[in-house]
């Protein structure tokens, strides 16, 4: 094991033996814990993607990084004291490429001769590894829910993946993607190495806010690896003292899909048998990474929050009308927003960020 990192079970914290192990033998998912300080010293300034940060992520070797110019995204003002993180404006037009160029390096970094990948997605991961696959040669099978958008499943055939629409419900989708026989399972859930590369997140926000952090950010959560990846990357910058807050980050789901949220309020939650939601790409309604989800919310005293369905059209068009052309799934934290404003739950001089995850060209909106 490297000293500047290490991969630990989450559960019984029990080392990675293998590196083809996307999870711990006992069942638990695999945390990476950067252990190196974070040093501004360090940024690759003369970089303009997540890789300016390349020092903090020491089992990546530099021949090995597949990058298609993912990260550094702009951060905008929407309102008096609200502002937007366009995480859409990425190569894939999804936050995911954040993720997707840790794993790919990643792995090509860690094993030879990589094959054929299998992975599973409710559209914009799979469309990102997708991608990255692509650029590096690599095969990838993705397995997607039926009802995936048709341009997402478009996206992800023309990288040349080979696409599997599943029945059932989302961890169905992901139970066929590892029975991929000899292909290496990467779900991008799993895999310690994509969420890890969500960390990229919270060191953008700071380096872009000259290391003075907002007071609240809103992050629209289903399986969790963009909060989980905030959260990690918060807590390192914190620990660095290379920031001296840490903001107040809000968990967003949906009426139907929200587990963490009535995990976290601590209400009885029974999914619905079939999910119908505009928010498309919020769909996981037992995520295997829901406990890490609470107690990373609890460590950064965050807080989660529920949106309806007419919520979230109507910050759907808002943000249009603003220029900002989001799908609804990521409309949910404009709707979060608002909703805890009109409540008297956000105090309006708290400097606050939204990040917007997916470009609105990926979804079907026809039923807006």
């Amino acid at each position: 094991m490297l000293m500047d990192y290490g991969i630990f079970c989450s559960k019984c914290g029990k080392e990675r033996e293998e590196k083809t192990h996307w999870r711990c033998v006992c069942g638990a998912p695999f945390d990476i814990i950067p252990t190196i300080k974070f040093d501004k010293g360090k940024i690759k300034r003369d970089c303009t993607t997540i890789w300016r940060y390349r020092h903090y992520f020491p089992y990546v070797k530099r021949d090995k990084i597949v990058s298609l110019g993912e990260g550094f995204t702009p951060i905008t003002k929407l309102s008096d004291n609200l502002w937007v993180k366009l995480d859409y404006l990425m190569p894939t037009g999804s936050y995911k490429d954040r993720g997707s160029s840790i794993l790919v390096s990643g792995l090509r970094s860690e094993i030879k001769d990589l094959k054929t990948l299998s992975e599973d997605s409710s559209g914009n991961a799979g469309a990102s590894l997708a991608a990255y696959c692509a650029k590096a040669n690599i095969k990838l099978k993705v397995f997607v829910p039926e009802s995936t958008s048709g341009p997402k499943i478009t996206q992800t055939n023309v990288y040349g993946a080979e696409v599997f629409k599943v029945k059932g419900t989302r961890e169905d989708v992901s139970k066929r993607a590892q029975e991929g026989g000899r292909d290496l399972y990467v779900g991008h859930v799993w895999h310690p190495f994509f969420r890890d590369g969500v960390r990229t997140l919270a060191y953008e926000i700071a380096e872009q806010t000259g290391w003075r952090m907002f007071h609240r950010i809103y992050v629209p959560v289903s399986a969790g690896t963009l909060l989980l990846g905030l959260i990690s990357g918060t807590k390192h910058l914190l620990s660095s003292e290379a920031v001296s807050n840490v903001p107040k980050i809000i968990a967003v789901q949906t009426r139907q899909v929200s587990p963490l949220y009535h995990r976290v309020k601590k209400l009885n939650y029974e999914p619905p048998k079939t999910v119908k939601t505009v928010a498309d790409a919020l769909v996981s309604t037992n995520p295997p990474l829901l406990d890490l989800m609470e107690k990373g919310l609890k460590e950064v005293d965050g807080d989660s929050e529920v949106v309806d369905e007419e919520e979230i059209i109507s910050s759907y068009y808002a943000l249009a009308k603003n220029g900002f052309y989001v799908e609804p799934s990521s409309a949910v934290t404009y709707a979060a927003y608002l909703k805890q404003l009109t409540e008297g739950n956000v105090v309006k001089d708290e400097k606050t960020l939204l990040v917007l995850t997916g470009i609105g060209l990926k979804s079907i909106r026809n039923h807006l």
